[in-house]
């Protein structure tokens, strides 16, 4: 049976993703300029660093990039060389997480594209195959993020998604409010999907992850 709680998530953060000043000084900044307090936590973070680097990524798409905090994690996983594109919707954000990457030593490796999402995707695909891609947006755009994704990634690429537990609602079964719903859907649709292999990382609020196999 696995156990898993705040003790051991602390345990592991204390461990292996102790947050730097360019990590701390993002979350400040995003609490400072009243962005959403939704950062992923530090050992979630530090597992997407070690997909990066797992899948030799040199070349990824973030979408939702907030102020940074997640973007810092991913770009420290990439190879020399390599560059993280980041897609976020609101400008503030956008400039909030800029600077971010620029305190970090970062800028030439993250490019930041502000814009809906569903808009900008379709002009990114030239830049590809990507090896990795984030989605960590509104949960209405799972599915078409997912898709552009699949469609996007090298054989042996990886697709994370975050919250796939949704605040753990997924797995209750009163629980039908539309994010539920829509992210039990999306979880059906990876698992379903047999040109991947795919799982939840039970950490934080879950993150999916999948390997393109064909």
């Amino acid at each position: 049976m696995t156990i898993y709680n705040e003790q051991l998530s602390q345990y592991i953060t204390n461990l292996f993703a102790k947050e730097d000043p360019a990590l701390q000084r993002s979350k400040e900044e995003s609490r400072n300029y009243g962005l959403p307090g939704i950062n992923i936590q530090p050992e979630e973070g530090r597992f997407l660093q070690i997909l990066a680097s797992i899948c030799s990524a040199k070349k990824a798409v973030e979408i939702g990039t907030l102020g940074g905090y997640s973007g810092i994690w991913i770009a420290r996983g990439l190879r020399p060389g390599g560059k993280l594109y980041t897609v976020e919707r609101e400008a503030k954000h956008a400039e909030i997480a800029q600077a971010q990457f620029a305190a970090a030593g970062l800028h030439e490796k993250i490019e930041v594209k502000v814009g809906d999402a569903h808009d900008l995707l379709p002009g990114l695909r030239e830049f590809g195959p990507y090896d990795l891609v984030f989605i960590d947006a509104e949960k209405s755009g799972y599915p078409m993020y997912f898709s552009w994704a699949v469609e996007n990634i090298r054989i042996g690429g990886i697709i994370a998604a975050h919250n796939a537990f949704q605040g753990g609602k997924v797995a209750a079964p009163g629980e039908s409010d539309p994010q539920t719903t829509q992210m039990r859907n999306f979880n059906q649709l990876a698992a379903d999907d047999h040109r991947l292999l795919s799982t939840i990382y039970p950490a934080g609020d879950g993150t999916l992850v999948a390997v393109k196999l064909a």
